[in-house]
């Protein structure tokens, strides 16, 4: 080992996010060593950020590898896609077989399944790691989603779990999974955060629109909330939010353009669960949320032209609706999460991962941008049965949501009559409903393809007869005029 070698980690990548981290690893009382592609910004690191500290920089890749006590771990935290291909390969000459690279980065996870096969092809270990909880988390305690080669995992144990943010004792980071299993739960972590932001940006649209509230009153209501059953991190920034005065008094809130961006994870998010036949469809509505709120210009030509309800005052009980608001919105939030393990379930089967889902629900209960008192609701639920099937089963989620039904229902009836959106809401609704029917009209869709396209049905249990068999493909000549001839079957 080279004398020089005294970093128990390095980092590559020294924007916000890779500082904080490094700043964090530092005071858990681990060595980092430091570096950027532009080397300038190591040196501002270590004059400024780092100055005191046990951070040491390097100039070049070679002489940054030099620095790493074997064997060696390596954190990118580089922008998705190619740059990180690109630090791979220049690393790649200068590590030796049992050296370990880090992706931090939100990376998609087939490229994380890709790069572990290549890197451990050359006999290196590779993991892709999820990194939740902005600037923040990172310097104080982020949530940690690591996966890909297991045998890295007892070597960046003791970093992780101590750098990591803590919930009730415990680290908010466990091992994932095999191969992309980490880039893929944070992925399904960030459709669930375009979740829960879009159901809050309803409920403060619903205050506002329907009930006529103010920012400010708007600001209290959340605060409390923040108190019960839905405090949470995204439930405190948004009383903080609506708080916020601009320099002439008006709420900032007001003056922002309602034009959403996005990176990417939540779309990911919803075409995996496309590809798996999941119906995540509060993740789905949130995305095509913002998706719709980018076209501003059509949206305004339309509001000239479109028209709806007039608005009239709300008659009824205005405390009461708002309680029933915060009951629709813990109970959609329950759904949206329920949307979220049945597809982490499913992919665990499609992509042979073993997900372990009280460690996820225990990953972000802290540091991230979902934690909230809730998720230690999801972990005591797969602690005491892991093989849940989904989380409505349990008693303690099917019990709030028979709290919770009757205010949902009426507060989506009231904003329907208001003419208020609630493409969340009303998807989160419409699962429950569907997920709780023993009987859906599919048999009619059913039905249509095999009178269009000859590609049969299968009959309900108890309605078999000489003509109708169960378990078997069927296809009727509905008109007369058809064939006996059915499609190949397949699923649609």
């Amino acid at each position: 080992m080279s004398t020089n070698a005294v970093a128990d980690i390095g980092l590559i990548g020294l924007a916000v996010m890779g500082q904080n981290l490094i700043l964090n690893m530092n005071d858990k009382g681990f060595t980092v060593a430091a570096y950027n592609r532009t080397t300038s910004k190591v040196d501002d690191f270590l004059n400024n950020e780092a100055k005191g500290t046990n951070i040491v920089g390097a100039h070049s890749i070679e002489e940054f590898v030099a620095l790493l006590k074997r064997p060696r771990k390596v954190i990118l935290l580089v922008k998705a896609g190619a740059a990180v291909d690109a630090f791979i390969d220049q690393l790649l000459p200068y590590l030796e077989k049992g050296d370990i690279i880090i992706d931090g980065g939100n990376s998609h996870f087939p490229d994380t399944e890709r790069r572990c096969k290549e890197v451990e092809a050359k006999g290196l270990l590779y993991v892709g790691s999820g990194v939740s909880g902005g600037e923040e988390g990172a310097r104080h305690g982020p949530s940690l989603m690591p996966g890909g080669s297991e045998a890295a995992w007892p070597h960046i144990k003791e970093i992780f779990q101590k750098t990591a943010a803590q919930s009730d004792g415990e680290p908010c980071c466990d091992w994932v999974g095999t191969g992309g299993a980490g880039h893929y739960v944070k992925m399904v972590h960030n459709g669930i955060e375009y979740g829960d932001m879009q159901l809050i940006a309803e409920a403060y649209w619903i205050l506002k629109q329907g009930l006529g509230i103010s920012e400010k009153e708007i600001a209290e209501i959340f605060s409390k909330w923040n108190k019960g059953v839905l405090d949470s991190f995204l439930i405190e920034i948004t009383s903080e939010i609506l708080a916020y005065n601009d320099e002439d008094g008006e709420p900032m809130l007001t003056k922002i353009l309602d034009s959403a961006g996005q990176k990417g994870t939540g779309k990911w998010t919803a075409i995996n669960a496309l590809e798996l036949g999941q119906p995540v469809t509060l993740i789905g509505e949130a995305v095509f949320a913002r998706c719709l709120s980018s076209l501003k210009g059509e949206r305004t030509r339309a509001s000239k032209i479109l028209t709806g309800p007039k608005p009239r005052p709300f008659e009824g009980n205005k405390q009461q609706f708002i309680d029933d608001l915060e009951q629709a919105l813990y109970a959609s939030k329950i759904v949206s999460y329920a949307q979220g393990f049945m597809l982490m379930r499913e992919a665990a089967k499609e992509y042979n991962w073993k997900l372990n889902n009280p460690s996820i629900a225990l990953m972000w209960r802290g540091g991230c941008i979902i934690r909230s008192v809730f998720l230690k609701d999801i972990t005591s639920a797969f602690r005491k049965n892991p093989e849940l099937e989904n989380l409505l089963f349990d008693d303690f989620f099917s019990s709030a949501i028979r709290k919770a039904e009757d205010g949902w229902r009426r507060v989506l009836a009231q904003s329907v009559l208001w003419g208020v959106p609630t493409p969340a809401f009303s998807s989160a609704l419409a699962f429950f409903d569907g997920i709780r029917s023993e009987l859906l009209p599919a048999s009619l869709l059913q039905a249509q393809r095999d009178y269009f396209g000859a590609h049969t049905f299968r009959v309900l249990p108890g309605k078999e007869n000489d003509r109708l068999k169960e378990g078997q493909d069927i296809h009727v000549n509905w008109t007369g005029r058809g064939g006996n001839v059915s499609a190949s079957t397949y699923q649609a």
